[in-house]
């Protein structure tokens, strides 16, 4: 197969950021090999999530733990080998707690050696701007400046994500809200932990039916931590009241907490729609509105900013974890 032909070299990284004193700032690391400055980034590991990569190479590469914010303008380049490759960018933040939730969820990330990365450093934008070796790797920077300007950049995680894959409605004889997971929906399960310990997710509110708990159990199980469950996120209850679900997701919307919500296919509708309310047209016209507006196991995450105008939807983004 010719290089053109082989599917592209997938890689992520991160633009991490901070406000001092009224200035913009952002981590550039630089690379002994090739004598660049530039974004802290690296490959994907084979069955890695492309969001759990940006994290660990930030993390091998800074020595931060960072957690994701909205996704930025990524890269497309052709290797000198004829491959083409592919840079998935995310604004990050330093996460607050060492010992937070969502860390709990990461396994160690050694340190990489000084043959690969030899300085890191904070810079204002202004100095990254004229630092970068690379000219593309400022397209992101721009867009990261341009949502500070805006009061758009310092968001939440409210990540919608439907449960796993189950058992058939025909195949089981129970009733419905005692429906598991198949093996491939447990599988879904787990490849869920490190998408939402990458976006910081301290809270998990999902409907009280077996396959939604049993899809964030591996979560919980990794963060030490406790689901609400809700009164109105049922199949059965969104039917018979869904501004009850409407309510539940404004509120969440309002909080301080990035948080999951898994829920089940018909009441997708009713979550996005509040979702898509939130937000410019350029972001409400990414919230899926088709059946089966999501698949098994996969999450929308909706990043809201606080403006002058109160919580804004300012980005969302979908993954479906890879199962290893």
């Amino acid at each position: 197969m010719s290089p053109a032909r082989q599917p592209a070299v997938e890689a992520a990284g991160c633009l991490v950021w901070r406000a001092r004193q009224g200035r913009l700032q952002v981590v550039l690391v630089h690379r002994p090999r090739y004598k660049d400055w530039s974004w802290p980034k690296g490959k994907l590991e084979p069955g890695e999530a492309v969001t759990s990569a940006a994290t660990r190479e930030v993390a091998e590469e800074t020595g931060h733990d960072v957690v994701l914010g909205m996704p930025l303008p990524g890269l497309r380049y052709t290797l000198a080998d004829g491959r083409r490759k592919r840079v998935h960018y995310w604004a990050a933040q330093v996460a607050g707690r060492p010992d937070g939730p969502a860390l709990l969820a990461r396994p160690p990330v050694p340190r990489a050696s000084k043959d690969e990365i030899d300085d890191v450093r904070w810079v204002d934008v202004s100095l990254a701007e004229r630092k970068l070796t690379r000219a593309a790797d400022r397209e992101p920077l721009a867009a990261l400046t341009a949502a500070y300007a805006k009061d758009r950049l310092d968001t939440r995680a409210l990540v919608v994500a439907r449960h796993g894959k189950a058992r058939s409605r025909a195949a089981w004889r129970n009733g419905e809200e005692d429906r598991p997971l198949t093996p491939v929906g447990r599988a879904q399960a787990l490849a869920l932990v490190p998408v939402l310990s990458a976006y910081g997710v301290t809270e998990v509110v999902t409907s009280r039916w077996a396959r939604c708990l049993d899809t964030v159990a591996p979560y919980l199980g990794a963060t030490q931590g406790e689901a609400r469950e809700s009164t109105c996120l049922t199949e059965t209850e969104h039917a018979s009241s869904p501004s009850q679900v409407a309510a539940e997701i404004e509120g969440l919307i309002n909080g301080t907490a990035d948080v999951v919500v898994c829920t089940h296919r018909p009441v997708l509708p009713t979550v996005l729609d509040v979702i898509a309310t939130h937000g410019r047209r350029k972001v409400a016209d990414q919230v899926p509105v088709e059946d089966p507006f999501l698949r098994p196991g996969e999450v929308l995450v909706a990043h809201t900013a606080l403006t002058v105008r109160g919580p804004r939807v300012v980005a969302v983004e979908r993954h479906l974890p890879p199962l290893g």
